[in-house]
C-alpha cells in the first residue's frame, strides 16, 4: 500500500515539478510588477493572468501526457487540458493532471492498437492524424464534463482549507506533513495539492487588487522545524551524528535539501515530534502574523522562501520559520537526552535510500536490490536497455566472456529491451535510469543497476560473487546453452566503409546523433523519423556507455523506422563531452534482427578500457577498422 501511495504520488509531483520554473517566474512577475507589487507595471502585469490560466496548466498537461504516451501523449494531453481551461474561469490545474495523463494514455492504446496494421509511408500521417482527431475529441470531452468536475473538487478542496483556517485548525496539517517528508510524499502532498490551492487563493487576492500570498506555499517547504532538528543533535547528539549535523544544517536550510535530516528521525523515531510540533507552532505565527508567499519556493531554502515573499511579508516570514526553528530544536534536543538511543547514521541513511529509490519506483542500487536471490540459483542474466539492440548486447558480451574467462559456463547471459524481461530470469542488469521499469517487469529478479555498459565495475563484483557462490557448495542446475553469436563475416557485410568516417571535428552530443543520422539515411537503413528516436533515446539516458565509446540508437518505438540493418562509425580524436562522458567512438546502430551482435561484440573486444579506445581511434584507418569490426581479420 505504501508503494503505490508513494508511486501515485510521484506520478503527481512528476507532473508539476519539471514545471516548476515557470511557476517561480510566475511569482516574481507577480510579485514586482502587479499594482500592490514592488514596481507597479500595467503592460508586464498584463502576463500574470495569461500565464496563471493558461501556460502553467498546459505545461501540466503537457508533462502528465509526456509521461504516459510520449511526445505525442504530451501534444495530446495539451490539447485536452485547453478543453478543461476553456470550461471555467477556474485555474485549472487539477483539470490538468487529470487531462495530461488521459491524453497520454488513449494515444498510447491507439498506437498499440495499429501496432502492425499502419502502410508503410503512411505513418507520418496516421500519427498526426490521430494526435489532432483523439485531442479535439478529449478537448470537447475536458469542456463538458472534466473541466466541470474538476471545478467541485477544487472548490471543495478550497472550502475545505477555508474551514480549517477559519477554525484555526490549518497548523494541525503539520502532523501529516512531517511524516510524510521521511515517507517522500512530500512533494506529491505540496505541488498536488498545496500549489495548486495556494495558486487559486494568491489569483483571488491579486484580482481584489491585494498582495498576492499563500501560506500553503510554506507548509511543507518551510526550512525552519528541519533546522531546528540538526541544531539539537549538535547539542544531544553523540558522536558521529553531533559531528556531521552542523554541515547538515547548512546544506538543509540554505540549500534547501531537507532529505538529508531524514536518517536523523529514523535514528530516532521518536524525534519526529521535534519538526512536526515545530511546524505546527510555526503555521500558527504565520497565520496569526499573516505570512505566506507569492508562489511555490522549490526547493524549500530560506533563500527560495525568501525570493517568493511579497513586499511587506518578510517579518512575518522571518519570525513564522525561526519560530518552527525554535520550537523544534527545545523540543528534539530533549527528546534526545531522555529517549534518545545510539544508532548508526550509516544504517539510517542506507534506510532513506531504500525509501527514497522506492517513492521513484526505482530498484535499491545495492547488492541485494530487488528480490533476494542465491548466487548458486542464478542461471540466467539479463541485460536490459530502452530498446535492446545496443547497450544491452554490449554488456552482456563483456559478462559472457568474463563468465567464460572465470570457468562459468552454466549461466545463460541474454539482452532485452527493459520492456521485454523474460519472467524466468534471476538477475536484471540495467542502465540505473531503467531500474525501476526492470523492477516492475521482472518482480522475481534481483536487479543491478550500472552507470554505463562498457567496463562497469559491477560485472567483476558479479561474475567474482557468482564464482565464490560456486566453490562453497554444489553448482547450479546447467542451463541451456545460449545460440553462439554468428561471427560478423559470416553474413552480409554491415559495415561499409563509406560509412567509417575518421577524424571528425568535436560536436555536440546532438549533432553528433543527428550526423549518425543523416548517414543512415543516405544509406538507405532507416527513415527520418528514427533520427528522432535516436535523440528521444539519448534524452531518456546517455547512449555514452564508458570506455570513451557511444552507441547512438533508436527507442523501442522508433524500430518500426528502420528499413534494413546498418552501422556507421564516426571517430572524434579531440572528443566530444558528453554529458559526465568524454566519447571518442561514436557506433550508430539500426538493427531490425540480431545480425549487428557480432560487430557489437568486435568493439567490446578493442574497445573495452578508455585506453582500447583511444589506441583504436588514435591508430586505425578505415581499412583495418573495416576488416577488425565485420570479423574479417
Amino acid at each position: 500500500m505504501k508503494e503505490k501511495v508513494q508511486k501515485f504520488g510521484r506520478f503527481l509531483s512528476g507532473m508539476v515539478m519539471p514545471n516548476i520554473g515557470a511557476f517561480i517566474a510566475w511569482g516574481f512577475i507577480a510579485a514586482f510588477f502587479i499594482p500592490a507589487g514592488w514596481f507597479p507595471n500595467d503592460t508586464i502585469n498584463g502576463m500574470v493572468v495569461p500565464m496563471l490560466q493558461y501556460l502553467l496548466p498546459i505545461l501540466i498537461g503537457y508533462t502528465g501526457g509526456k509521461a504516459v504516451g510520449g511526445q505525442k501523449g504530451a501534444v495530446t494531453g495539451a490539447l485536452a487540458t485547453l478543453g478543461a481551461i476553456a470550461s471555467t474561469d477556474s485555474t485549472m490545474f487539477i483539470g490538468a493532471m487529470i487531462c495530461g495523463p488521459l491524453g497520454g494514455w488513449c494515444i498510447k492504446k491507439f498506437d498499440k492498437a495499429m501496432e502492425g496494421h499502419i502502410p508503410a509511408g503512411f505513418e507520418m500521417v496516421i500519427n498526426n492524424f490521430s494526435v489532432g482527431i483523439i485531442g479535439a475529441i478529449l478537448a470537447i470531452l475536458a469542456i463538458y464534463v472534466i473541466g466541470p468536475v474538476c471545478v467541485v473538487l477544487t472548490d471543495l478542496l478550497a472550502d475545505g482549507v477555508g474551514w480549517l483556517v477559519s477554525h484555526s485548525l490549518l497548523p494541525l496539517t503539520a502532523v501529516l506533513v512531517e511524516p510524510a517528508k521521511v515517507l517522500f510524499l512530500n512533494n506529491a502532498i505540496n505541488h498536488g495539492v498545496f500549489t495548486p490551492i495556494g495558486t487559486q487563493q494568491v489569483e483571488a487576492l491579486q484580482a481584489m487588487g491585494e498582495v498576492g500570498k499563500s501560506i500553503l506555499f510554506m507548509i511543507e517547504s518551510n526550512p525552519g522545524p528541519g533546522l531546528g532538528l540538526l541544531l539539537a543533535y549538535c547539542v544531544a547528539g553523540k558522536g558521529e551524528t553531533r559531528s556531521s549535523a552542523g554541515a547538515a544544517a547548512v546544506i538543509q536550510f540554505v540549500g534547501g535539501i531537507h532529505e538529508i535530516y531524514f536518517p536523523y528521525v529514523l535514528m530516532n523515531p521518536v524525534v519526529i515530534l521535534g519538526p512536526m510540533v515545530g511546524n505546527i507552532a510555526s503555521i500558527f505565527a504565520l497565520s496569526i502574523l499573516g505570512g505566506g508567499l507569492v508562489a511555490a519556493a522549490s526547493p524549500g531554502s530560506i533563500i527560495a522562501e525568501m525570493l517568493m515573499t511579497p513586499k511587506g511579508g518578510y517579518f512575518a516570514n522571518i519570525v513564522g520559520i525561526g519560530v518552527g526553528a525554535v520550537v523544534s530544536f527545545f523540543l528534539s534536543a530533549f527528546l534526545l537526552k531522555f529517549f534518545g538511543k545510539d544508532a548508526s547514521l550509516e544504517e539510517a541513511q542506507a534506510q532513506v535510500a531504500a525509501s527514497k529509490a522506492a517513492s521513484k519506483g526505482q530498484a535499491i542500487p545495492a547488492a541485494s536490490a530487488g528480490a533476494s536471490v542465491n548466487a548458486r540459483d542464478v542461471r540466467k542474466i539479463v541485460f536490459a536497455c530502452d530498446a535492446g539492440m545496443g547497450s544491452s548486447a554490449m554488456g552482456a558480451t563483456m559478462v559472457r566472456n568474463k563468465l567464460k574467462d572465470a570457468g562459468i559456463t552454466d549461466i545463460e547471459v541474454i539482452h532485452f529491451p527493459v520492456s521485454e524481461i523474460p519472467g524466468d530470469c534471476q538477475i536484471v542488469v540495467t542502465h540505473h535510469e531503467l531500474s525501476g521499469r526492470a523492477a516492475e517487469r521482472a518482480p522475481q529478479a534481483r536487479i543491478i543497476p550500472i552507470k554505463n555498459f562498457m567496463g562497469a565495475p559491477e560485472y567483476d563484483v558479479l561474475v567474482k560473487e557468482l564464482l565464490e557462490a560456486r566453490k562453497g557448495g554444489a553448482p547450479a542446475p546447467a542451463a541451456p546453452p545460449a545460440a553462439e553469436e554468428k561471427p560478423a563475416a559470416s553474413g552480409p557485410i554491415l559495415l561499409e566503409k563509406k560509412n567509417i568516417i575518421l577524424g571528425c571535428k568535436p560536436v555536440s552530443p546532438e549533432e553528433a546523433i543527428r550526423a549518425v543520422g543523416r548517414r543512415m539515411m543516405d544509406s538507405g537503413y532507416v527513415e527520418e523519423a528514427y533520427i528522432q528516436g535516436m535523440l528521444d533515446r539519448e534524452e531518456s539516458f546517455s547512449v555514452a556507455i564508458g570506455s570513451h565509446v557511444a552507441i547512438p540508437h533508436g527507442t523501442e518505438e522508433s524500430r518500426k523506422a528502420i528499413k534494413k540493418t546498418g552501422l556507421i562509425v564516426m571517430t572524434y580524436p579531440e572528443g566530444i563531452e558528453w554529458g559526465e562522458d568524454t566519447v571518442r567512438l561514436v557506433v550508430g546502430i539500426a538493427s531490425t534482427g540480431e545480425d549487428h551482435l557480432g560487430i557489437l561484440g568486435k568493439i567490446v573486444e578493442v574497445a573495452e578500457t578508455e585506453e582500447d579506445t583511444d589506441a583504436l581511434v588514435d591508430n586505425a584507418s578505415v581499412d583495418q577498422l573495416y576488416k577488425l569490426l565485420n570479423g574479417l581479420e
